[in-house]
């Protein structure tokens, strides 16, 4: 486990290049990289994913799947499911098929709420599985299912989560957070605070974690509010997850693993006062790697292509509340190195993915977000 091993581009606004607020140039461990404004408008977007052929669909916070062609805004998309936009919750992550091109299957996270659940009170984090179907620059969602929810739905607005990624064996990990109430992410009846892993209809899958009094859908415990997840190339999961005052981590979620929040933990409360028994305990892992102060990490990838080769293998993450794109420099399991890239310059980097051209593209969470390619000079 490492904490803040790192080099930040020195002198970062010295090395901005004077240019339009649609590109910016910076130097980076892979050379100068160029940031430059694909569309904007988006209304809090949370998610990207790219489609077989080269267009890229977009998810809105506020309940809107947009698709994103050559820059150009599509119109929503008809047959999203409600979603409960409140606070932090709304349309969220969005996982397309590898075999997308001919089976059209998306899976999406959201806050849902309990009447359309059909239950009493309270909101609780979702999944749906649908087939995308195009039409021009729209379209409409078919055969919706939700195939996973919380199994308790509570009437807060916070620390919904979620991500979800499609395994090297095809099952979903779903990333879910604790909802701001932090011994939930102990209790192991319960689903909140948690990596849960479903196959794709939605069912447990056979070897899943078999723990006394753990719920089957659980694959491991103990996480306050993962935005950010992503799987190697070898199979393995990884998360980023928001501590509170401090504390943010990125781990390696393994079965049956507990990873110790509230127990344990490098933050502290926003009042200042200390969470739990400190920062080790017994029975609950270390995080790979932390932040402290938090840079609100949400959005999570490997770097495989060729564009930047140098970064091969390593992650990428966004801040939120840093304002910043992060280069973690792995070696296997271990950060090396941690690079923070356009500080304060982009917005407020809500996810980011790797385009099938190589480039790095992130998406800001705001009134007016914008989708940037990120890119190295001239490229």
């Amino acid at each position: 486990m490492r904490q803040l091993l790192s080099f930040t581009v020195p002198a970062l606004a010295a090395l901005i290049v004077a240019l339009p607020v649609s590109a910016q140039t910076i130097e980076s461990s892979g050379g100068k990289l160029t940031a430059t404004v694909i569309t904007e408008g988006l209304s809090h977007p949370w998610s990207l994913g790219f489609l077989p052929d080269g267009r890229m669909l977009v998810t809105e916070r506020s309940g809107q799947l947009r698709i994103v062609d050559k820059g150009v805004l599509g119109a929503p998309i008809s047959g999203v499911p409600n979603v409960y936009n409140e606070g932090q919750g709304g349309l969220l992550d969005i996982a397309i098929a590898p075999d997308f091109a001919t089976s059209g299957q998306i899976y999406l996270t959201f806050s849902e709420r309990a009447a359309d659940a059909g239950l009493q009170r309270g909101q609780g984090t979702a999944v749906l599985s649908a087939k995308l179907v195009l039409d021009g620059d729209s379209g409409q969602l078919d055969d919706q299912k939700v195939i996973f929810r919380m199994n308790k739905f509570t009437t807060t607005n916070r620390h919904f989560g979620s991500r979800v990624v499609i395994g090297a064996d095809g099952n979903l990990f779903v990333t879910l957070g604790e909802r701001g109430e932090q011994d939930r992410a102990q209790d192991v009846s319960d689903l909140a605070g948690a990596v849960v892993r479903i196959t794709p209809d939605g069912s447990v899958p056979a070897d899943n974690p078999k723990l006394e009094g753990w719920a089957p859908e659980l694959w491991s415990k103990g996480h306050r509010n993962p935005q950010g997840a992503a799987v190697r190339p070898d199979g393995q999961l990884f998360t980023v997850e928001h501590g509170a005052r401090g504390g943010d981590e990125l781990n390696n979620p393994q079965p049956g693993r507990n990873y110790g929040w509230p127990v344990i933990t490098y933050g502290v409360d926003y009042s200042g006062v200390s969470i739990g028994e400190g920062t080790e305990k017994t029975g609950m892992e270390q995080p790979l790697f932390y932040w402290d102060p938090s840079i609100s990490p949400s959005g999570l990838v490997f770097y495989e292509a060729d564009l930047i080769p140098g970064w091969k293998g390593d992650l990428l993450t966004g801040g939120l509340s840093g304002q910043v794109l992060v280069h973690l420099k792995m070696d296997g399991d271990t950060v090396v190195t941690e690079e923070r890239l356009f500080q304060g310059e982009l917005g407020r980097v809500r996810d980011v993915r790797v385009g099938p051209d190589g480039a790095i593209y992130v998406l800001t969470d705001e009134d007016n977000g914008r989708l940037i390619r990120v890119a190295p000079e001239g490229e």
